[in-house]
């Protein structure tokens, strides 16, 4: 039989592991992953449509610094091409606001990226499989050695490396000058519109709809069915003959704090 100093002795060792078990489990905090059910159609999600959106207000200092290491962020996309390593983050970041400032959505289209102006639309080229996709920089990352982009959930199962991870990619920008901006006539096949935001929720799309209303700008609601059980509800004034006067909205509207506005064409 174990004396009393023995039992002791284990029964301190004991409450210490299971101390520091605890203590490992509290610090290390979520983890990122896929989602356990796929709530969209990812066939039916269709890629980034490239537009001239202006620089966001956050997400593009002249340098900043991460774990040590500091980066320069490019004044242009223009001729941006590399290639390297493609991964995708997931639940962990869905719902928090990215570099940009718009909320982190892991069913869309969307990447992140360490020095690319924020917004910058890129075409992503799975090196291994053929595959493209087009995506829209709105935040910033990976900061991993070798991995040149940080790819959204859904575009990494379109692009086809969410199972592995990781992937070989050529990322290449897409330019999309100022020469759409500065074009005072639309396509004869093109309807513009401004569209102030997309929103998940209805009542947020109708909180937007009343904040602009305040202002005496008119708006209206369009539902944007994405699958049989997931919709957007897009806040759009328009629509414009002339891209001029939908850019002069966007303007407008950056004065009343609405900054996250960009001309679409449907």
């Amino acid at each position: 039989m174990l004396n009393m100093d023995t039992k002791f002795f284990f029964t301190a060792v004991l409450l210490s592991l299971l101390i520091t078990i605890l203590s490992a489990c509290s610090s290390s905090g979520p983890k990122d992953g896929a989602p356990r059910h796929l709530p969209v159609e990812v066939a039916n999600i269709p890629n980034a449509i490239p537009i001239y959106e202006p620089k966001t207000k956050w997400g593009n200092p002249e340098s900043y610094a991460v774990a040590g290491k500091t980066y320069y962020t490019l004044k242009s996309s223009l001729g941006y091409v590399e290639k390297g390593d493609a991964s995708w983050y997931g639940t962990k970041f869905h719902g928090r606001r990215t570099s940009s400032g718009e909320p982190y959505d892991m069913y869309a289209m969307t990447a992140a990226h360490k020095t690319l102006p924020l917004p910058t639309y890129v075409e992503v080229k799975n090196l291994e499989n053929g595959r493209k996709i087009v995506v829209k920089v709105n935040d910033r990352g990976p900061f991993h050695a070798g991995r040149i982009i940080d790819l959204s959930y859904v575009a990494a199962i379109k692009l086809g490396i969410d199972a592995k991870g990781t992937g070989k990619v050529e990322v290449r920008a897409i330019n999309v000058s100022t020469v759409g901006r500065n074009s005072s006539q639309t396509n004869s096949d093109e309807t513009l519109f401004v569209q102030v935001g997309a929103f998940l929720e209805k009542d947020n799309a109708e909180r937007m709809q009343l904040r602009l209303a305040e202002s005496s700008i008119n708006s209206d609601i369009h539902e944007y069915i994405i699958s049989a059980t997931r919709q957007v509800y897009r806040v759009r004034i328009g629509p414009f003959d002339k891209r001029e006067n939908a850019n002069n909205i966007v303007d407008d509207l950056q004065g009343i704090g609405v900054q996250n506005a960009k001309v679409i064409s449907e």
